[in-house]
Protein backbone atom coordinates (compact mmCIF):
# COMPACT_ATOMS: atom_id res chain seq x y z
CA UNK A 1 0.00 0.00 0.00
CA UNK A 2 1.40 3.40 -0.68
CA UNK A 3 1.91 6.55 1.61
CA UNK A 4 -0.39 9.15 1.00
CA UNK A 5 2.06 11.34 0.66
CA UNK A 6 5.94 12.17 2.01
CA UNK A 7 5.32 14.61 4.72
CA UNK A 8 2.30 15.33 6.39
CA UNK A 9 3.12 18.76 8.06
CA UNK A 10 2.61 21.06 4.57
CA UNK A 11 -0.17 20.52 1.96
CA UNK A 12 1.46 18.84 -0.81
CA UNK A 13 1.18 17.97 -4.12
CA UNK A 14 2.68 14.87 -6.24
CA UNK A 15 4.43 15.49 -9.32
CA UNK A 16 5.13 13.54 -12.39
CA UNK A 17 5.20 13.78 -16.26
CA UNK A 18 4.76 11.37 -19.18
CA UNK A 19 6.47 11.15 -22.58
CA UNK A 20 10.17 12.02 -21.87
CA UNK A 21 11.15 9.17 -23.60
CA UNK A 22 8.79 8.93 -26.53
CA UNK A 23 9.60 9.30 -29.77
CA UNK A 24 6.51 11.57 -30.84
CA UNK A 25 4.52 14.34 -29.34
CA UNK A 26 4.48 16.51 -26.46
CA UNK A 27 5.32 15.89 -22.77
CA UNK A 28 2.59 15.91 -20.37
CA UNK A 29 2.85 16.92 -16.71
CA UNK A 30 0.40 16.84 -13.46
CA UNK A 31 0.61 18.25 -10.25
CA UNK A 32 -1.93 16.39 -7.72
CA UNK A 33 -3.32 17.55 -4.00
CA UNK A 34 -4.82 14.18 -2.09
CA UNK A 35 -7.43 14.88 0.59
CA UNK A 36 -5.51 13.27 3.42
CA UNK A 37 -7.39 10.07 3.73
CA UNK A 38 -7.60 9.02 0.07
CA UNK A 39 -7.00 5.54 -0.64
CA UNK A 40 -7.43 3.31 -3.48
CA UNK A 41 -6.33 -0.01 -3.79
CA UNK A 42 -5.73 -0.10 -7.30
CA UNK A 43 -3.47 3.38 -7.60
CA UNK A 44 0.21 2.43 -8.10
CA UNK A 45 2.86 3.51 -10.52
CA UNK A 46 1.04 4.51 -14.10
CA UNK A 47 3.50 1.67 -15.94
CA UNK A 48 2.67 -0.61 -13.76
CA UNK A 49 -1.27 -0.58 -14.02
CA UNK A 50 -3.59 -1.56 -17.23
CA UNK A 51 -5.32 0.48 -19.27
CA UNK A 52 -8.74 0.14 -17.54
CA UNK A 53 -7.58 0.56 -14.71
CA UNK A 54 -5.95 4.32 -15.11
CA UNK A 55 -8.84 5.48 -16.67
CA UNK A 56 -11.33 4.51 -13.67
CA UNK A 57 -8.42 6.07 -11.15
CA UNK A 58 -8.08 9.49 -13.56
CA UNK A 59 -12.10 9.69 -12.68
CA UNK A 60 -11.95 8.94 -9.30
CA UNK A 61 -8.53 11.11 -8.87
CA UNK A 62 -10.15 14.39 -10.36
CA UNK A 63 -13.07 14.20 -8.62
CA UNK A 64 -11.84 13.83 -5.09
CA UNK A 65 -8.92 15.59 -5.44
CA UNK A 66 -7.99 18.73 -3.29
CA UNK A 67 -6.95 19.66 -6.58
CA UNK A 68 -5.28 18.80 -10.34
CA UNK A 69 -3.65 20.11 -13.06
CA UNK A 70 -2.39 18.53 -15.87
CA UNK A 71 0.33 20.56 -18.46
CA UNK A 72 1.54 20.18 -21.99
CA UNK A 73 4.56 21.19 -23.11
CA UNK A 74 5.20 21.02 -27.00
CA UNK A 75 7.97 19.53 -29.03
CA UNK A 76 9.32 23.10 -30.10
CA UNK A 77 9.38 23.97 -26.43
CA UNK A 78 11.15 20.11 -26.17
CA UNK A 79 13.72 21.37 -28.69
CA UNK A 80 14.00 24.84 -27.37
CA UNK A 81 15.27 24.15 -23.63
CA UNK A 82 15.57 20.07 -23.86
CA UNK A 83 13.23 17.36 -22.69
CA UNK A 84 14.41 17.44 -19.06
CA UNK A 85 13.46 21.16 -18.96
CA UNK A 86 10.18 20.77 -20.28
CA UNK A 87 9.43 18.27 -17.93
CA UNK A 88 10.49 20.46 -15.34
CA UNK A 89 8.67 23.25 -16.83
CA UNK A 90 5.39 20.92 -17.55
CA UNK A 91 5.12 20.07 -13.41
CA UNK A 92 5.91 23.86 -12.83
CA UNK A 93 3.55 24.94 -14.91
CA UNK A 94 0.39 22.47 -13.83
CA UNK A 95 1.83 23.13 -9.95
CA UNK A 96 1.33 26.95 -10.84
CA UNK A 97 -2.58 26.24 -11.67
CA UNK A 98 -3.08 24.09 -8.08
CA UNK A 99 -6.25 25.91 -5.95
CA UNK A 100 -5.49 26.01 -3.24
CA UNK A 101 -1.75 26.33 -3.79
CA UNK A 102 0.31 23.77 -2.52
CA UNK A 103 3.03 24.07 0.30
CA UNK A 104 5.46 21.54 -0.17
CA UNK A 105 6.18 19.37 -3.46
CA UNK A 106 6.82 15.55 -3.64
CA UNK A 107 8.79 15.10 -7.31
CA UNK A 108 9.07 11.78 -8.66
CA UNK A 109 12.72 11.39 -9.97
CA UNK A 110 16.07 12.52 -8.87
CA UNK A 111 16.30 16.54 -9.60
CA UNK A 112 13.82 19.09 -10.17
CA UNK A 113 14.51 22.52 -11.06
CA UNK A 114 11.88 25.59 -10.75
CA UNK A 115 11.57 29.36 -10.24
CA UNK A 116 8.59 28.44 -8.03
CA UNK A 117 9.55 29.33 -4.29
CA UNK A 118 8.45 26.17 -2.99
CA UNK A 119 10.14 23.69 -1.16
CA UNK A 120 10.39 20.49 -2.49
CA UNK A 121 11.73 16.84 -2.26
CA UNK A 122 12.63 14.13 -5.27
CA UNK A 123 11.80 10.87 -4.74
CA UNK A 124 13.46 7.60 -6.71
CA UNK A 125 10.74 5.85 -8.04
CA UNK A 126 8.26 8.17 -6.20
CA UNK A 127 5.21 6.92 -8.28
CA UNK A 128 5.50 3.60 -6.68
CA UNK A 129 5.91 4.94 -3.14
CA UNK A 130 3.77 7.99 -2.27
CA UNK A 131 -0.02 8.39 -3.42
CA UNK A 132 0.04 11.94 -4.84
CA UNK A 133 2.95 11.29 -6.68
CA UNK A 134 1.09 8.00 -8.18
CA UNK A 135 -1.87 10.08 -8.80
CA UNK A 136 0.05 12.10 -10.53
CA UNK A 137 1.44 10.16 -13.05
CA UNK A 138 -2.27 8.55 -13.44
CA UNK A 139 -3.41 12.24 -14.68
CA UNK A 140 -0.30 12.84 -16.62
CA UNK A 141 0.08 9.19 -18.57
CA UNK A 142 -3.86 9.35 -19.42
CA UNK A 143 -4.50 12.52 -20.57
CA UNK A 144 -1.33 12.23 -22.56
CA UNK A 145 -2.76 8.91 -23.87
CA UNK A 146 -5.85 10.57 -24.80
CA UNK A 147 -3.70 13.11 -27.02
CA UNK A 148 -1.65 10.98 -28.88
CA UNK A 149 -5.09 8.83 -29.70
CA UNK A 150 -6.40 11.97 -31.24
CA UNK A 151 -3.08 12.38 -33.55
CA UNK A 152 -2.97 8.52 -34.28
CA UNK A 153 -6.55 9.42 -36.03
CA UNK A 154 -5.05 12.14 -38.34
CA UNK A 155 -1.55 10.26 -38.52
CA UNK A 156 -2.57 6.39 -39.12
CA UNK A 157 0.26 5.47 -40.27
CA UNK A 158 2.56 5.95 -37.45
CA UNK A 159 1.16 3.31 -35.30
CA UNK A 160 0.74 5.87 -32.62
CA UNK A 161 -2.79 4.24 -31.25
CA UNK A 162 -0.59 1.34 -29.85
CA UNK A 163 2.64 2.78 -27.93
CA UNK A 164 1.43 6.67 -28.11
CA UNK A 165 5.05 7.41 -29.49
CA UNK A 166 7.07 5.82 -27.23
CA UNK A 167 9.95 3.26 -28.77
CA UNK A 168 9.37 -0.08 -29.98
CA UNK A 169 11.88 -2.46 -30.47
CA UNK A 170 9.74 -4.59 -31.91
CA UNK A 171 8.68 -2.32 -35.10
CA UNK A 172 9.65 -4.30 -38.54
CA UNK A 173 8.76 -3.71 -42.41
CA UNK A 174 5.45 -5.59 -41.66
CA UNK A 175 5.00 -2.44 -38.89
CA UNK A 176 7.02 0.19 -39.28
CA UNK A 177 5.37 3.06 -36.95
CA UNK A 178 6.88 5.85 -36.11
CA UNK A 179 10.48 5.22 -37.60
CA UNK A 180 9.19 5.22 -41.91
CA UNK A 181 7.15 7.58 -43.25
CA UNK A 182 8.55 11.14 -44.21
CA UNK A 183 6.89 13.37 -41.87
CA UNK A 184 4.23 15.61 -42.66
CA UNK A 185 4.20 19.69 -42.80
CA UNK A 186 2.87 19.12 -38.76
CA UNK A 187 5.35 16.70 -37.71
CA UNK A 188 8.53 18.24 -36.61
CA UNK A 189 11.38 16.42 -35.71
CA UNK A 190 12.58 16.70 -32.85
CA UNK A 191 16.55 16.96 -31.60
CA UNK A 192 16.11 15.58 -28.43
CA UNK A 193 14.64 12.27 -30.06
CA UNK A 194 17.04 12.44 -33.03
CA UNK A 195 15.74 8.85 -34.20
CA UNK A 196 11.85 9.51 -34.34
CA UNK A 197 9.72 12.63 -34.83
CA UNK A 198 7.51 14.71 -32.92
CA UNK A 199 4.05 15.02 -33.86
CA UNK A 200 2.76 18.92 -33.32
CA UNK A 201 -1.37 18.99 -33.91
CA UNK A 202 -2.29 22.64 -33.81
CA UNK A 203 -5.88 23.13 -31.56
CA UNK A 204 -5.74 20.40 -29.39
CA UNK A 205 -2.66 21.08 -28.05
CA UNK A 206 -1.99 25.06 -28.37
CA UNK A 207 -4.86 25.30 -25.92
CA UNK A 208 -3.15 23.31 -22.96
CA UNK A 209 0.53 24.35 -23.95
CA UNK A 210 1.82 27.48 -22.82
CA UNK A 211 5.32 27.87 -21.88
CA UNK A 212 7.35 29.91 -18.88
CA UNK A 213 10.76 31.73 -19.07
CA UNK A 214 14.12 29.47 -17.76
Amino acid sequence: MLENQYQYEFREAGCDEAGRGCLAGPVFAAAVILPPDFHDPLLNDSKQMTERNRDRLRLIIEREAVAWAVEAVSAARIDEINILNASFEGMSLAVARLDPPPEFLAIDGNRFRTRLELPYRCVVKGDGKYADIAAASVLAKTHRDEYMLRLAEEYPQYGLEKEQGVPDPRASARNPGIRTYAPPPSVVQSRDRPVGVAILSGDCLSACCREIPW
